[in-house]
């Protein structure tokens, strides 16, 4: 592994010596570490870490199950015996690695291309009803992986709309800047002779015409919802975008605050995209175990 000095301003941040080692306790590994020629700065192979200077290096693992396993951030906190506040820092961290292991994803998927892909949004609430919140989620109907998932501000809609104007004051929608970044990242690493398949949501084929023009385009009926897949899942018989609703019955399964008539909502976006973060590396790696050689 190449090793370059962390100081920026240094002009000969190559020019490496090793100067030493020392032994880690919490996770009882022995560390190198270097002295740069050019500015003198000393630093180790921890010092670039994500988990720089964190103490319980081996819970970091432990909490990164957890989260996907349907358990509370105050739960994880008590199984642990750490403070929430421990464990929402360290989802700063374990979200860092994912996003970094989803980008090398999509980078190999650029050369690979995704023939089928399947998008839809999810409905789900930041504390209360009346204060909605989309997630658009893309996958690839042949391989089952997850493409990504944007967070989106969305009003209140049927009966709870006048009642959430009336407590809340007007709520912004931001569901198309939400596709607009989804689409972004993900348009790349879709063949131009792809399929695309969705519902009939009326936002979708502009977007559909304005990043994927070339690719055959079906959108589909909803159905009515059945008991099972926590509501995601569809009555009739045979459903064509059943790979996107299982997908999205395993959201609602594997992260705590999605489950249908629970008490553990969301209490900010952003910390739900961050919680989603995680789960995308950890559905794509680890659940149905998806092999890149780049990775």
């Amino acid at each position: 592994m190449k090793v370059i000095c962390p100081n920026k301003t240094c002009k000969s941040f190559e020019n490496i010596n090793k100067d030493g080692s020392y032994f880690r306790a919490d996770d009882s590994k022995r560390i190198q570490r270097y002295r740069c020629k050019g500015c003198g700065k000393r630093f180790s192979k921890a010092t670039s870490n994500d988990h720089y200077r964190l103490r319980r290096r081996r819970d970091s693992s432990m909490i990164e199950h957890l989260l996907c396993a349907k358990v509370s951030m105050r739960r994880i906190a008590k199984v642990l015996k750490m403070d929430r506040k421990t464990v929402a820092r360290r989802m700063i961290a374990l979200e860092k690695r994912a996003l970094r292991q989803h980008r090398k994803l999509l980078d190999y998927l650029e050369k690979k291309k995704v023939t089928h892909m399947q998008f839809d949004d999810m409905i789900t609430i930041e504390h209360t009803k009346m204060k909605p919140l989309s997630i658009s989620i893309a996958v690839d109907k042949d391989t089952r992986l997850i493409l990504g998932a944007q967070v989106s501000q969305i009003p209140a809609f049927g009966h709870l709309a006048k009642k959430s104007r009336r407590k809340y004051g007007y709520r912004k929608s931001y569901h198309e800047a939400g596709l607009t970044k989804l689409f972004e990242s993900i348009s790349k690493t879709i063949d131009k002779d792809a399929i695309i398949k969705s519902d009939m949501h009326k936002s979708y084929p502009k977007f559909v015409s304005k990043y994927l023009s070339s690719c055959t385009y079906k959108a589909y009926e909803g159905g009515r919802s059945c008991v099972a897949g926590q509501g995601e899942l569809k009555r009739k018989g045979y459903d064509p975008l059943f790979i996107l609703n299982h997908t999205c019955a395993i959201f609602r399964d594997s992260i705590n605050r999605l489950v249908r008539k629970t008490w553990c909502s969301t209490k900010s976006p952003k910390m739900l995209q961050r919680h989603i973060n995680i789960f995308i590396s950890y559905y794509n790696f680890k659940y149905i175990q998806y092999e890149v050689n780049t990775i």
